[in-house]
């Protein structure tokens, strides 16, 4: 199994910016083939100060296999998330574990 973690703060000029990413994301990356488990989403306020609350979406995959989401990277449906929603975030940061 291998989990890719995206965490998405928004352009703030944009208010539907996080709506938008996320229906960017139903489109485009959901139907990929390879991945085993598709969720995006808002960040989720939470009393626990341990909980980072800075930014907005969240894009959760999993994978079979690292090669499954090597392949993921290059397919024309992600290239076309990146090129199509990449104005509605102003900072991304990944996380990838096995």
């Amino acid at each position: 199994m291998f989990s890719h973690v995206v965490i998405f703060w928004t352009n703030p000029a944009n208010p539907q910016a996080a709506d938008d990413l996320i229906a960017g994301g139903q489109k485009y990356l959901a139907p990929i083939p390879g991945v085993v488990q598709f969720h995006i989403g808002k960040m989720v306020g939470s009393h626990r100060p341990v909980v980072d609350q800075s930014y907005q979406v969240a894009l959760n995959l999993v994978f079979s296999n690292k090669q499954a989401q090597d392949d993921y990277q290059v397919h024309p449906e992600h290239l076309k998330f990146v090129d199509q929603c990449k104005a509605y975030w102003i900072k991304v940061t990944v996380y990838d574990f096995e």
